[in-house]
């Protein structure tokens, strides 16, 4: 399997580490939105879409890459991301990214995998941030587990 994990991962390199520990175990590779070619994307049987959540809603640049891409048939895809809070029923960010992909002809495996990130976003970084020592190992293990799962699927 072809596999291909697209992270956009700015402040504190959370999600990458994420992103990473899924690549070994999918033996993805890992790029950038403004890294990856269409004709990457879809050769790809398997890809990843993940970011930081940033003001409730994934990384622009993420979103903004998918919107870029044609409307046709597309392999699966999966969606992840790191966030200093959870996911609230008032703004369900992961579920408007994994509208974006369906209607952009992927086929997308739920559920989303999410877990804490060390987050400095506006004035939690007057007190250092929340979830400081996040992704833990047993975030990057059940990321693995995950990805297995995905890949069994």
């Amino acid at each position: 399997m072809n596999s291909l994990i697209v992270v956009a991962s700015k402040s504190h390199g959370n999600t990458l580490r994420i992103a990473e520990a899924m690549a070994e175990t999918l033996e993805a590779t890992v790029v950038a939105p403004d890294d990856v070619s269409d004709s990457e994307i879809d050769a790809a049987d398997l890809v990843g879409w993940g970011s930081g959540v940033y003001w409730m809603s994934f990384a622009p640049e993420l979103a903004a890459r998918i919107e870029r891409l044609a409307v046709r048939d597309r392999g699966r895809a999966f969606v992840f991301s790191t966030s200093g809070l959870p996911e609230t029923p008032l703004r369900r960010y992961s579920r408007t990214l994994s509208r974006s992909l369906t209607d952009r002809g992927f086929e997308v495996l739920d559920p989303v995998f999410s877990c804490r990130g060390l987050d400095t976003m506006g004035p939690l970084a007057l007190v250092g941030g929340v979830n400081k020592g996040t992704p833990t190992t047993n975030d990057v293990a059940a990321a693995q587990a995950y990805a297995r799962r995905i890949a069994q699927s």
